[in-house]
């Protein structure tokens, strides 16, 4: 990401502050929680894209920033609820919120962290906007149900399982992209070649945490090594295993996912066989047949500074380990 912050870098530091400023709250959990999870780490990518296509579309005025503090603000609250529903104790490698303050202060904060954003954006003074980032909330909660209703589905296809994706994470990064194009007033095709962009960005990021879920280490992570599997999250890699395996070990997968607790040897036994058949390495590949679609999305757009460091951010997506 170094060429992104190479350009944004002052940007990125504004919108940590802008974050804390509007975190005001008379309630102190409020504050302690939303910094906490705010402090314990995380790339800003979503931040990061609306702040580079604001650039890219030739918005310098000084609503960028407070938008991409927006976008933080909603990426937060999906991060508070997503571990509660998840059970989650690990969030980028340090204990999780509501594994600290409890599931309902979890939900709480992250219905403040919500609703706050909705009032920062009426600031920012565009309906379009708010009309863009609005609809994203709606889809990111209907791709949490979708995800719900998918969990132990060993019959889940590829194509519903990418829907819930685009859903669930994409739209978010989708929704960033577009709305630097609108502060910069772009053209309608600019508009949705920069969602689009995002769209098929966030699919990859995704897919790429698929994978990690399977071969990085809990250091490298940030969370529990085959938490999905345990949680009964079927993802890409599991999907293309179960299409290819035999019988008797689709019946050994589909017990270990129906298991409450998972051991250690229910994992390398899942993990063996998702590595045997090509389950990680067909994640990897469709992960980069998206960057590559999404890298043509820019070819709208003329060559500089800004579109190369936004094809660079692209390019970490896919060669990230954590």
């Amino acid at each position: 990401m170094q060429a992104a912050l190479d350009i944004i870098g002052d940007d990125l530091k504004r919108v940590e502050l802008q974050f804390r400023k509007d975190l005001e709250s008379d309630v102190p959990l409020i504050r302690k929680v939303g910094e906490y999870v705010l402090s314990s780490g995380g790339k800003r990518v979503r931040p990061a894209l609306l702040l580079l296509s604001a650039r890219l579309s030739g918005y310098t005025a000084d609503k960028a920033v407070p938008l991409a503090s927006v976008i933080e603000f909603i990426h937060t609250a999906t991060l508070l609820h997503d571990d509660v529903v998840d059970s989650a104790t690990l969030r980028r490698g340090i204990a999780s919120a509501n594994t600290l303050w409890g599931n309902e202060a979890s939900v709480l904060v992250g219905d403040f962290l919500f609703s706050k954003s909705f009032s920062l954006m009426v600031g920012v003074g565009s309906l379009e906007i708010l009309r863009v980032l609005s609809a994203a909330t709606t889809v990111i909660a209907e791709g949490e149900v979708m995800q719900l209703l998918c969990t132990g589905d060993i019959d889940l296809t590829e194509e519903r399982y990418i829907n819930v994706v685009r859903s669930k994470t994409a739209i978010l990064m989708s929704a960033a992209c577009e709305a630097g194009g609108i502060l910069g007033s772009v053209a309608p095709d600019r508009q949705r070649a920069l969602a689009d962009f995002g769209m098929d960005l966030g699919v990859a990021f995704q897919l790429m945490d698929d994978t990690l879920d399977y071969i990085a280490t809990e250091e490298e992570f940030g969370k529990s090594i085959g938490h999905d599997l345990e949680e009964g999250k079927i993802t890409l890699p599991l999907i293309y295993t179960l299409h290819r395996c035999t019988a008797d070990e689709r019946s050994c997968i589909a017990a270990v996912v129906e298991k409450d607790e998972m051991t250690v040897d229910d994992f390398r036994t899942v993990s063996g066989l998702v590595h045997r058949y090509g389950g990680i390495d067909y994640a990897f590949e469709v992960a980069h047949r998206s960057i590559d679609t999404c890298r043509e999305h820019l070819n709208i757009f003329e060559d500089g500074p800004v579109r190369a460091a936004m094809l660079q951010l692209a390019d970490y997506v896919v060669t990230r380990n954590k």
